[in-house]
């Protein structure tokens, strides 16, 4: 399965994992093993408010684009996301949300 991002600013966070041809949104499940090769099949037929593309089969294997939602203080690589490749089962490891708050300095 190949996962292109388009960055946006929001709160919420994203938790993806794969399981075959089946792409779990938070908590979502969303099954494309009925995508024959070479088939497209539009964004507007699937009811997911974090897909930005359509949905394509591409020499065996799913190619879609999703939102990554970032924190105000997201990273670099959070705000210009690389490609992911899958090529197993299991959760999927994105970039972090947001940069970690820094820790309080103790009086100590």
């Amino acid at each position: 399965m190949h996962i292109s991002f388009t960055p946006m600013r929001h709160d919420a966070e994203l938790a993806l994992s794969v399981a075959g041809d089946a792409l779990t949104i938070n908590g979502e499940v969303f099954d494309f093993s009925g995508l024959a090769e070479g088939a497209t099949l539009p964004n507007s037929a699937v009811a997911c408010a974090w897909l930005a593309s359509d949905v394509e089969r591409i020499a065996g294997a799913l190619h879609l684009t999703l939102i990554l939602p970032h924190g105000a203080e997201a990273p670099e690589e959070t705000r210009f996301p690389a490609p992911l490749l899958i090529t197993g089962d299991g959760p999927v490891a994105l970039p972090p949300h947001s940069n970690p708050s820094p820790e309080p300095e103790s009086d100590a």
